[in-house]
């Protein structure tokens, strides 16, 4: 039996209101350093903290996409720790009457199906910005960052790899993007991951856990886990101990260091918080919220399975976002297929999109737009060439596809008259390919094809010409 690694993480999402969690500032990302505070965010003496409704709701239905059970009662308190990004010198969270708690969530690893436990998901404010000089000698704090309204979710020790902790955090981000209660930007800090991780022998024991933290993609969390499971498989076999500590991820030297002892709860000396009163969440509230969960991720790919007839790499990849599956479905208008229009967003429209580093709220070409391209490729009025070509032209600067291929008369050439006399030309013009075809070479009647494409600026009809040069030759 081998060492079975146990690990837990701790994922805090930043909520994406308009006003942090205990005052009216902004939370924009980007403004001058402590251009958005105030003396409530800063912790000034005399101030008092108000709760952002909004908040607690995006909490609400971040816990139920979560499967999680809400509390009908929870409570603010103070988390004590001097720390120079931490302005009051404790941090308002939850400790032991949390926003939510118990909840699941399934992933698939290789085709294996797992259950990962939610321990409980509960809100707090962030703390500030150190920003250090590169000489080392001065620290500067920007405090823009303090009371932005998080999220933290924290999952059971049911995770068992590096790899399936990767897959959870992903899904997780889905789900959050899916509610849009998170833009889940992790270069700006608005997905954080802190991972727990320990070491199982074969005789069942649970070994000493350490936290690793600075993290900052799902590639390094991945990493970062598989470098500590190995380094704390070498302590133990060597017969040394595990220390519980906090470890830092050097993503330049891809190995974990050393930061400080890991700290337990009472290092924190919580107590309710005495500036904000006790909530009650009663029934008619979790409903109202409820009633705003939008369909699910696995929820949108069983549906559209069933419905659109589709592949299940399709149906991944158009479900892989909330904004590009509602794309798809706006684009389904009149006869369409699914099929087509699918294969338009997935061959083409993605990679335009991967090209400019677009999501497809960024594009300029419209559902009812690719629509019609789809059915025009459909009935055979343009090839699949000039189709590609406009999608390309339409992602950057918009149009009507059906305009654009009358006025540059882009139609198919489908008229066998006009088709003969090209495919004569290009036999003519290429012997040599013609009698390779002759000898057997199959693969050459696909040079022909594409030279009858070029000479017809891609308006021939492929199929049609195939079967016309296969006929003469």
């Amino acid at each position: 039996m081998k060492n079975e690694i146990v690990i837990g993480l701790e994922v805090h999402v930043q909520l994406k209101t308009k006003s942090k969690l205990f005052c009216g500032c902004s939370t924009e990302f980007g403004a001058d350093p402590n251009a958005n505070t105030c003396p409530v965010c800063m912790g000034w003496p005399g101030t008092l903290p108000v709760l952002n409704r909004r908040a607690v709701e995006f909490g609400m239905l971040a816990a139920l996409s979560l499967n999680c059970e809400i509390n009908q009662d929870i409570k603010f308190d103070r988390k004590n720790y001097f720390y120079p990004d931490l302005p009051k010198a404790y941090q308002i969270s939850q400790y032991d009457m949390p926003l939510a708690e118990e909840g699941q969530v399934e992933v698939e690893l290789d085709g294996e199906k797992a259950v990962v436990g939610i321990e409980r998901l509960h809100l707090e404010e962030d703390a500030g910005k150190l920003v250090h000089s590169t000489a080392g000698a001065e620290s500067y704090v920007d405090y823009n960052r303090t009371s932005v309204p998080l999220a933290e979710i924290v999952t059971k020790p049911d995770i068992t790899s590096p790899e399936q902790a990767e897959v959870f955090l992903r899904s997780l981000k889905q789900r959050m993007e899916y509610l849009e209660v998170s833009d889940c930007n992790m270069e700006e800090g608005s997905l954080r991951c802190d991972a727990n991780l320990s070491v199982r022998t074969p005789e069942g024991e649970l070994g000493t856990k350490t936290e690793v933290k600075n993290m900052n993609s799902f590639k390094g969390v991945r990493k970062a886990l598989a470098y500590e499971a190995q380094r704390q498989k070498k302590v133990l076999s060597s017969g040394g101990e595990v220390v519980q500590e906090t470890r830092l991820w050097d993503e330049s030297e891809q190995i974990t260091r050393e930061m400080r002892s890991k700290e337990e709860a009472h290092d924190y000396r919580y107590f309710p918080e005495p500036d904000l009163v006790p909530v009650k969440i009663d029934s008619k509230w979790q409903s109202e919220v409820k009633q705003c969960l939008p369909e699910m991720p696995e929820e949108k790919y069983e549906r559209f399975q069933a419905e659109y007839d589709l592949s299940d790499e399709a149906t991944q990849t158009l479900t892989a976002s909330r904004p590009l599956a509602d794309f798809f479905e706006r684009a389904l208008t009149g006869d369409v297929s699914p099929r087509s229009v699918s294969n338009l967003i997935i061959a083409d429209l993605k990679r335009e999109m991967n090209e400019r580093d677009w999501t497809i709220n960024d594009v300029n070409i419209t559902p009812e737009n690719l629509a019609a391209l789809a059915r025009m490729f459909e009935e055979d009025v343009i090839s699949s060439n000039v189709c590609s070509e406009l999608i390309a032209e339409l992602v950057e600067s918009g149009g009507d596809p059906e305009a654009i291929v009358e006025e540059r008369d882009l139609k198919q050439i489908s008229d066998a008259g006009e088709l003969e006399a090209i495919i004569d030309e290009v036999i003519n013009e290429n012997p040599d390919a013609v009698e390779d075809i002759r000898s057997g070479a199959d693969q050459a009647i696909g040079f022909l094809i594409g030279q009858v494409m070029q000479k017809t600026q891609g308006q021939a009809d492929p199929g049609q010409a195939r079967k016309m040069l296969q006929e003469r030759v």
